[in-house]
């Protein structure tokens, strides 16, 4: 099982693309406040909101002494906003544990707020040049293709994805060249070895592919259902906060009613905002974002 690290460096030096966070002079906290945004989340969308944070909150210390209302204001549509209040922990963690700096290695990353297995080893390889696995689902589908010869990964394994990847890292001493063919390797995954109608004839890895080889079979596996927007509760919540988001201060419920006409959804979705710490309520029996009140 092997994919050789040569051609895909020499792909990724021609063909990468200029992403700030990985510009040289990007700090670990950068690639850090990246990775988590770009959770489930397209590069386009990150990039205005990433170089805004970073304008406004260039260290750990300077997120961690803004109120969790400024953060999700800030956060605005990225969607999945408790990533906002998990970054903020992680900032308030790092500067009260750490020194205000972002650890370099795996498990002391995973042991900061919100952080897990894919982040975790994102930042060490990314912002620290470590070699660790780094598994997302661009890497998986390449190594399920140009390694097993399936045109799909399938349901995800963290063990057996993670030593797939431990296994083609290159060997040597040189970590910096095993992290950066991990970003190589996601890369791949990311703009030629996509989900569909994927750009075999540019890629670097076409004549060892074992997908190729293998005639290219169609994936006969489970597969997951298309998932919807537009009605569900994670839309309905995003209405509620943006109600919260276009004002000062604190609201009464009517103004919430507002945002979404069944009345049954959208108080369960208004529970679940106010459990999950996105949404607090005054004594008064308003609504304001955390902290805004």
């Amino acid at each position: 099982m092997s994919i050789d690290p040569q051609t895909l460096l020499d792909w990724f030096d021609a063909n990468a693309r200029d992403l700030p966070w990985r510009h040289a002079d990007c700090t670990p906290w950068g690639v850090l406040v990246s990775e988590i945004m770009l959770q489930q989340t397209p590069v386009a969308r990150v990039l205005p909101v990433w170089r805004q944070w970073m304008e406004r909150w260039p260290k750990p210390a300077d997120l961690a002494a803004a109120s969790q209302g400024e953060v999700l204001r800030a956060w605005g549509k990225l969607g999945y906003p408790r990533r906002a209040l998990r970054l903020h922990a992680a900032a308030n963690t790092i500067v009260a544990e750490h020194g205000g700096e972002v650890p370099a290695d795996v498990d002391t990353l995973l042991s900061l707020p919100g952080i897990g297995a894919y982040t975790a080893r994102a930042v060490a390889a990314f912002a620290y040049g470590r070699r660790a696995p780094v598994v997302d689902t661009n890497v998986r589908r390449v190594v399920a293709r140009a390694v097993h010869g399936a045109a799909e990964a399938g349901p995800p394994s963290t063990k057996r994805d993670l030593d797939d990847v431990e296994a083609l890292l290159p060997d040597g001493p040189d970590e910096a060249r095993a992290a950066r063919f991990s970003a190589a390797l996601m890369e791949l995954g990311a703009l030629v070895c996509i989900a569909r109608k994927p750009r075999c004839d540019d890629c670097p890895l076409f004549a060892d592919c074992a997908w190729q080889k293998a005639g290219r079979p169609a994936y006969t596996g489970p597969t997951r259902p298309t998932q919807r927007y537009s009605g569900t509760d994670r839309h309905v919540r995003g209405l509620l906060l943006d109600v919260l988001r276009g004002t000062t201060g604190p609201v009464e419920k009517a103004q919430l009613d507002l945002a979404w006409p069944k009345a049954g959804q959208r108080d369960a979705c208004l529970a679940s905002l106010l459990s999950d710490g996105l949404v607090e309520q005054t004594a008064d029996g308003r609504f304001a974002l955390p902290g805004e009140h």
